[in-house]
């Protein structure tokens, strides 16, 4: 397969405290990675270094053969990544509508608030990540948090990315809620979406994932299937307490 992003001896230091030690993996087309580690493993700093939210102390990232090491985040949407956060993060005072018409339009939210509402998209997309006509005019404080992590979906989704980061997008779900999110995912995968999952909830992220990195401490200790990964005794011993 031909690798998406490739990701290259990355490192960063806070302080004194190194939170990524040289970390490298890739993505191929097509493909869902889960990322898995423990708290504090570095598993969202690598997601912010990769969207260009914190810059690399060293290393390279590349995105379809292309080095994006240097580029800031809005051109880094623009070639095809994208993500979601541990806490959704939609702009509290616009609509379901207006929050999916922000993604359709990232390089000018002014523009987004003036221009004629293309609605026909913007219920596509709704209805694609399983929000109705009912909930556009709402506003995220009006959404259970199911929701809410349907809305930071489709607003994503609306970008067109290539490569999706989801990080803990199962966090606060009912059973019911991830089940519905997971066969979402699934769906737009089909469409050509890859994605990289960080998620601690190991049940959930199973059968989503084609193949699995487990990191600790900022640093790779096991790469391969889920089965391989999660036997891995230094995965059990750093991850899972055993």
């Amino acid at each position: 397969m031909d690798k998406l992003l490739e990701v290259r001896s990355l490192s960063k230091s806070f302080g004194g405290l190194l939170a990524v030690d040289h970390i490298g993996f890739h993505v191929d087309q097509g493909e869902t990675l889960g990322l898995i580690g423990p708290n504090g493993a570095g598993k969202t700093t690598n997601f912010n270094m990769i969207m260009g939210e914190l810059s690399q102390d060293s290393g390279e990232i590349f995105f379809r053969g292309e080095e994006i090491s240097n580029y800031p985040t809005h051109e880094r949407v623009k070639k095809g990544i994208a993500r979601t956060y541990q806490v959704p993060r939609p702009f509290g005072e616009a609509t379901v509508r207006e929050n999916i018409r922000v993604g359709m339009m990232p390089d000018s939210i002014l523009q987004m608030l003036t221009m004629e509402a293309s609605t026909e998209r913007e219920r596509e997309i709704a209805e694609s990540v399983g929000l109705g006509a009912d909930e556009l005019a709402k506003y995220p404080s009006e959404l259970s948090m199911g929701d809410l992590r349907k809305l930071e979906l489709a607003r994503t989704i609306a970008s067109e990315p290539k490569l999706l980061l989801l990080d803990e997008v199962f966090a606060g779900l009912t059973t019911a809620e991830i089940a519905q999110l997971s066969t979402l995912i699934e769906e737009q995968k089909k469409n050509g979406l890859s994605y990289i999952v960080v998620s601690h909830d190991l049940k959930a992220l199973a059968p989503l994932v084609d193949r699995v990195v487990a990191i600790s401490f900022g640093a790779v200790i096991a790469e391969g299937s889920f089965e391989e990964v999660i036997a891995n005794q230094k995965v059990q011993t750093a991850y899972l307490g055993q």
